[in-house]
């Protein structure tokens, strides 16, 4: 039986990065590894009081306790919540342990194909049939009239869930070099025997009118910032406009101006606290002890060498302190460039089987493909998947198929032993 060897190392003193467009070489100095914890609590009184950064560089008067209690803040109708919209506030999605992490909470996506297999964005029909909402496959769980509440019709097929993902450390992931990404999608087939092939895709800067980089963030890589994300998610879950994203999805029941999400003392909307909070967390930690123990360095050896980690990529190392990213909108700040994560994930789409059949941003073919979900911080999650329907680590590792059906069968062949000695591993992550 073949096995996968281990994953390619993007990092050292001396990194080669395959080019979009060339091969280069790209000298720098030793990275740092990029400083880990679970160090933003969610507190009811002087909410971020106890949280402490990454060390990223706060705007003028900003503080990172701020940005955390701008995350944390409940919206109302009377700052803009809805008309339709899932939760009042980013940490009702983002919080377990604490507030940016992991989530237990889903979004609605649905659609239709049309008669060539294409994925089409539905028209929802509102306000007993007056009014539509058109073009836009999430459908959102709450509302603020019963007028503007969306349901599902029957002539959208396509149904899926999506759990809302961990935002610790994605400050890190947006300083991750494109090239770095690409390199490792052109990589991938040769390490597999042509089963897995990571699609990289390039997506628009909000920020940047006109510029696109390369995706990243949301399960179908839609952003490829974390402004943009955040942007993006103030008007589909919290159904409140902003500068990057102006316009309600309806104006049943709105009582509002557009854009709803205003500047405060310091010239900073709410969009922007958002983004400077990811920016400044950490990465989530591994359970030190457990990894430590035999059966979790045996585990990950195995994880290794059956090759789960030729997309759960282990170590990215961020481009350097100076970089200019984002459409030339953001710098690299020296807090996290030059920094090595452990985020098991290449950030890239793959068909493993579970597609969930909706087209956003992408090509046509990544239809029924989804991003490398990150495994740092799984120890902190209960149920699994996109669609948090997985509710074991094996149900989960033998929902893939596909790209990963070679690794599903590396894994299966595996000693009742040695499988959960990978299960080990996962759990200290």
């Amino acid at each position: 039986m073949k096995r996968f060897g281990g994953m390619a190392t993007y990092l050292g003193a001396i990194t080669l990065i395959v080019l979009i467009g060339g091969i280069g070489l790209v000298y720098s100095s030793s990275p740092t590894p990029a400083p880990t914890g679970f160090s933003t609590p969610t507190l009811n009184q002087n909410p971020g009081s106890q949280s402490v950064s990454n060390g990223f560089p706060e705007p003028t008067g900003d503080t990172f306790a701020q940005d955390q209690a701008v995350f944390e803040e409940q919206d109302g109708v009377d700052n803009g919540l809805g008309p339709v919209y899932n939760a009042q506030s980013c940490v009702n999605c983002h919080q377990n342990p604490n507030t940016g992490g992991n989530s237990q909470v889903t979004e609605l996506r649905v659609g239709h194909t049309d008669s060539r297999r294409n994925f089409q964005n539905p028209t929802i029909y509102i306000n007993d049939g007056a009014n539509t909402i058109a073009n836009r496959s999430l459908i959102n769980d709450r509302a603020t009239c019963p007028q503007a509440q969306e349901r599902v019709p029957s002539t959208e097929t396509v149904r899926a869930l999506r759990a809302s993902l961990n935002t610790l450390g994605d400050g890190f992931v947006e300083a991750i070099d494109s090239n770095t990404l690409y390199g490792i999608s052109l990589n991938q087939p040769y390490q597999s025997y042509g089963y897995i092939y990571g699609e990289f895709i390039q997506v628009p800067v909000l920020e940047a009118s006109g510029q696109i980089r390369g995706g990243r963030f949301g399960w179908k890589n839609q952003h490829a910032s974390l402004l943009s994300f955040a942007s993006d998610a103030y008007i589909n879950e919290q159904g409140i406009t902003n500068r990057l994203s102006p316009t309600d999805t309806t104006t049943v029941c709105k009582t509002t101006s557009d854009p709803e999400d205003q500047t405060d003392s310091l010239g900073m909307a709410d969009i922007d606290h958002f983004a400077t909070f990811m920016r400044g967390t950490k990465a989530p930690p591994v359970d030190s002890v457990l990894m430590a123990t035999a059966d979790a360095q045996a585990g990950s050896s195995l994880f290794n060498s059956i090759g789960c980690s030729i997309c759960h990529v282990a170590a990215i190392t961020t481009a350097p302190a100076g970089t200019v990213i984002n459409g030339g909108a953001y710098t690299v700040p020296a807090a996290l460039g030059n920094m090595t994560i452990n985020p098991y994930s290449d950030f890239l789409l793959h068909d493993v089987g579970t597609g969930d059949g909706v087209l956003q941003n992408g090509p046509s073919d990544t239809t029924n493909k989804l991003r490398t979900p990150p495994l740092w911080g799984l120890r902190t999650k209960s149920r699994l998947m996109h669609d948090l329907q997985s509710y074991t680590r094996s149900d989960a590792i033998l929902r893939h198929g596909h790209e990963a059906s070679l690794v599903i069968y590396n894994y299966q062949a595996l000693t009742t032993t040695q499988k959960n000695q990978i299960l080990t591993f996962l759990d200290a992550l």
